[in-house]
């Protein structure tokens, strides 16, 4: 490939010439390729967010080690497991505390257009922080009083009304399981694909929430490693310490556990994978379509320089640059429109949808391989072909 490369710089850049003959041709190649891209961006984007929404309350969590039942899917499915073993954990050497946080699905009434909402609520003791999150801890105060919560601002959906008023110093009501419940607080932590909005809330009032709900079955249990332990090593003991009715996570294991139910068990990340594939399939396609039509264009020209004993190793690297530079061309304007449709997006789904250096440099190398993989199909006909067969 660098042999190639070196030598479409030393000579005439006749792919260019090729190329830029018939511009409107051109310009069609670089709007498929263009496309292409556009669609490989939204894919990649969207997985993203799917990976960075679902894991955001995770990464938030207040705790080096994380238990969880050995029946939890994800943080929308977490199932439960008996608070005791909070207290046995904290006999193994290291942990500092151990923490109970409760988790669970809410139907209510949206305070501003009243209608009904599903929310994921999580409760723990206002006294333990279970949460890295300023607007929350500034707020725990707050949550001693019954039946008070803290709202997301970035909830999807049609709040910003009743947040306005929260800012402003008013308790806004709302209704849930026959309650009503006084949003005190505003927090921002955002939607997700797995729930439209988050409310923080007290141990105790989630349990007036959730009457069915024991205090004694918990859904996470977070605990804290004194800094002179190593995180590792304390939860391999807590492996082998607690029965097997909890799983043990560091919190780096665990955001990577609830990462791997969206990308591996869940089908919804299959679909962005497989619908970026098939947006670089389409651009093979496109693109081959263009070079296949270039070729036999310039048949006569190709011919007439395999008779005076260019190589086939010479006609490549003219399909190849043209390759290289619809590839480029193409990029520009797929890598520019998404910018834009990652805001529109956002703004329309609540989702961490954006733009990054690292999805543009990773959308820039399919570019130029499928351009690549569509040159080398477009030259079969060329290599194999005789001279006097080609006049």
């Amino acid at each position: 490939m660098l042999q190639i490369l070196q030598k479409i710089r030393r000579r005439t850049p006749l792919g260019w010439l090729q190329l830029s003959h018939d511009k409107g041709r051109l310009a069609v190649a670089i709007a498929g390729i263009a496309f292409a891209d556009i669609l490989m961006f939204m894919q990649l984007g969207f997985q993203a967010s799917l990976y960075d929404s679902n894991t955001r309350v995770n990464r938030h969590m207040q705790g080096d080690i994380i238990l969880i039942s050995p029946k939890a899917l994800n943080l929308q499915n977490t199932s439960s497991f008996a608070r005791r073993r909070l207290l046995q954990a904290q006999d193994v050497p290291g942990v500092v505390s151990a923490n109970a946080l409760y988790i669970s699905n809410l139907t209510w009434k949206n305070p501003q257009t009243k209608l009904t909402a599903t929310v994921q609520v999580f409760g723990f003791d206002p006294d333990q922080p279970a949460f890295d999150l300023p607007e929350v801890n500034q707020q725990l105060h707050k949550l001693k009083i019954a039946d008070t919560i803290l709202f997301d601002r970035g909830a999807r959906g049609t709040y910003d009304e009743a947040i306005a008023a929260v800012d402003a110093g008013e308790v806004v009501q709302t209704e849930a399981e026959k309650r009503t419940l006084n949003i005190v607080g505003i927090f921002e932590l955002g939607a997700s694909f797995g729930a439209d909005a988050s409310l923080m809330t007290s141990d105790q009032t989630f349990l007036r929430i959730f009457r069915r709900r024991e205090a004694g079955s918990v859904n996470i249990g977070l605990l804290e490693i004194d800094p002179d332990y190593d995180v590792d090593a304390v939860a391999e003991q807590l492996r082998d310490y607690l029965p097997e009715d909890v799983k043990v996570f560091t919190k780096a294991e665990y955001v990577t556990f609830e990462e791997n139910y969206w990308r591996v068990a869940s089908p919804v990340g299959f679909v962005f994978g497989l619908g970026t594939a098939m947006a670089f399939i389409v651009g093979v396609v496109i693109v081959y379509q263009v070079l296949s039509t270039d070729v036999n264009a310039h048949l006569q020209e190709y011919a007439t320089f395999k008779a005076m004993g260019y190589q086939n190793t010479y006609l490549l690297t003219v399909v190849f640059e043209e390759a290289i530079i619809l590839a480029l061309l193409g990029f520009i304007p797929g890598a520019l429109l998404p910018i834009g449709l990652y805001q529109v997006a956002a703004n329309a789904t609540a989702l961490p949808i954006y733009m990054t250096l690292s999805r543009a440099r990773s959308v820039l190398t399919l570019t130029v391989v499928m351009c690549m993989i569509s040159g080398a199909i477009a030259t079969r006909r060329l290599q194999s072909a005789d001279p006097a067969d080609m006049f």
